[in-house]
This record gives structure tokens, sequence and C-alpha cells, in this order.
């Protein structure tokens, strides 16, 4: 008779909303500590898990010997070197999307993850949203046909003082909206569709006063000319997201994060053989954002197996990779449009 396995212990470096978020979602684990360079923060979230030490050390945290794995949910300057510690240090890791700043910044990770034994898993938990699962699901039993090409929409309106924030430093966040929720999209389309190999598209800051881009607009190609066409933006009135699929026998959309994003929503449209109006099909999923936990069970999942985690440093560095030549192309617009 074998015995239980051992509750995983867990550090969390970075202790604002995603990392209360991540804190939640734990199962089969022990926070044993929450670090953050605001302390009182970390001992808020440290309160509500007896026993978790708070520190403001975060080096310190990421090299007790008491942790397993370490969470990383720090603004975008700090992902990179706090998940190159922790592995260092001979953690496993789960470090936030983008993962870095840029390719460049990430791409060392790799071969240190590979060196050191170690599994990072990247937070693109929009692949383990209900709906979004479900979808793989149809897509991968052949129920869509041939996938032709994507079209996305991901955005939010900001708030008063956002141009003001970490996330309109381009120093600290490496970019602007496509950085940040667009990379999702790209997550996304890449899951479904594959490799991008022809990057098109525009960039810039049409409302915001910031020297990141408040919109991304994406044209992306595959090598077997599947196309996506993306669209990241935080002038966005009505908090949107809206992903659609297109196959040659239907097409799926999910629409809805929950939350202020609306009801999370897959609907099917199945093309019948004399054309005219599909077969429609519609699941729903009311209720609390079940992506975190569902995506931290198939992380510890893959730590008991050895299985590479989806989402991991490959998928984050091609996203990556994604995002750096849309910031290369031509004609950025770096002001907003003037009032009036």
């Amino acid at each position: 008779m074998t015995g239980a396995t051992p509750a995983l212990r867990v550090a969390i470096v970075g202790c604002g909303l995603i990392g209360g978020k991540r804190a939640r979602a734990l199962e089969g684990a022990r926070l044993e500590a929450a670090a953050d360079l605001d302390l009182v923060r970390a001992e808020r979230l440290a309160a509500g898990h007896p026993g978790c030490a708070a520190s403001d050390d975060w080096p310190a945290t990421v090299a007790r010997p008491d942790v397993d794995v370490v969470v990383v949910a720090t603004t975008n300057e700090a992902l990179a070197p706090v998940t190159r510690a922790a592995l260092q240090a001979g953690k496993h890791v789960l470090v936030e999307k983008p993962a870095a700043r840029s390719a460049d910044e990430l791409r060392p990770l790799l071969p240190l993850a590979r060196e050191r034994g170690r599994l990072v898993k990247v937070g693109f938990n929009h692949r383990f949203h209900p709906a979004l699962r479900k979808a793989r699901e149809i897509v991968d039993a052949g129920l869509l046909g041939p996938l032709m090409f994507a079209r996305g929409r991901y955005g939010h309106g900001g708030r008063l003082g956002y141009e003001r924030e970490w996330r309109a430093d381009p120093q600290r966040a490496g970019g602007g909206e496509l950085l940040d929720q667009g990379v999702h999209l790209v997550d996304l389309a890449r899951w479904f569709l594959g490799d991008f190999t022809d990057v098109q598209g525009q960039v810039g800051s049409f409302f915001w006063d910031m020297a990141v881009e408040d919109n991304g607009f994406l044209l992306l190609r595959t090598a077997e000319e599947r196309v996506a066409f993306l669209h990241a933006s935080c002038s966005e009135w009505k908090n949107l997201f809206c992903l659609e699929l297109y196959g040659r026998d239907g097409k799926l959309q999910v629409d809805g994060l929950g939350g202020s994003y609306g009801i999370e929503r897959l609907t099917h449209y199945r093309m019948l053989p004399q054309m005219g109006p599909p077969e429609t099909t519609a699941w729903e999923w009311p209720g609390e954002d079940s992506s975190w936990r569902f995506e931290w069970r198939h992380f510890r999942e893959c730590l008991q197996t050895g299985a590479p985690p989806s989402g991991g440093l490959e998928d984050a560095l091609a996203a990556l990779e994604v995002v750096g030549r849309a910031y290369a192309l031509p004609g950025r617009r770096t002001r907003p449009v003037p009032p009036g």
C-alpha cells in the first residue's frame, strides 16, 4: 500500500491581485512563504494560510529549503530575474505571463530549466477556461474540419490614472496592451493554428498619453496559410473577450471570461450538408473563474508525471517573438489622438 503524495510546498513572490488568485487556487499544496517588496501586502496574503511566513526579501524566499515550487506574480521587470533565481535554487516555477519583457530576456531561461531539470509553467490561464478547454476538445475531435483562420478581440477601458501605472512604463512593463492582454490572444491563436511565420500589424497609443501602446492590431499567418486577425485594446470601454475559430465544417465562438467580461459562453455553429443556417449548440459557465484552479491542477499533474506543461517557456517565447516582431514594424504611433 502506497502512502499519499506529500503536499507541494509553495512560495509566492508578488502578493498583489494575481498572487492572491494563485494562493486561492492551490490544491494539494501548502503555502510556506509569501514575499513582496511591500511587507504589509505579503503579511496580508500570508495571514490566510496558517504557518505561512511573510517577507520582503524575495531572494531569501526562493532559496528556502522547505519550498518545492515558486509562483512568480510580480510586475513584468521582475518576472525573469525571479524565475532565474528560483531555477538556480532548484525550484519548479509557475511564472505569470508574459514571463519576461521580451523574447531576448526570456530565452536564457530555457537552457537553464533543462540544465537544472526543473519544470516552468507560464501563466497562460486562458487555456484553462472551461469554454476554451471545450473548444480544444471540439477541434481535436475534428468536428470543425481543417482550421482556416481565427479572429480575436480582447480589451478593457483602463481607469483614471492608468497612464501613470506601472503598465504604462516601458522599462517596467516592456510594452503596452499588446504585451499585456494581447499575449493571451497570440498564445491562444498559436495554440489552435500553429506557429506564425509572418507578422503584420500596427501598434500605437490612440487614447492614453503614455509611452507604450494602448492598442495592438495583428495579422498573423502560419506556413500552412492559416491566418489570425487579433486586436488587443485598453480603450475598449466595455470589457470584451471574443475568440472565433473558423473551420471548413463549422465555427466556434468564445465570448466572455466571467466577471466584468460577461458570462463565459461557447457557441458551436456546425455547417450542414445543404449549407444555409448552421446547427447551433451553446454552453455557458456562470460563476467564478475556475481557470486558475484548473491551471494549477494541470501544473501539479505535470510535476508528478514529468510531462511538459501546456503553456510552457517555449510557448511564452513564441508569443513574445510575435509581439517583438510587431513592435519592430514601421509606423508605430507613440502619442494619442488629441481630444476635440
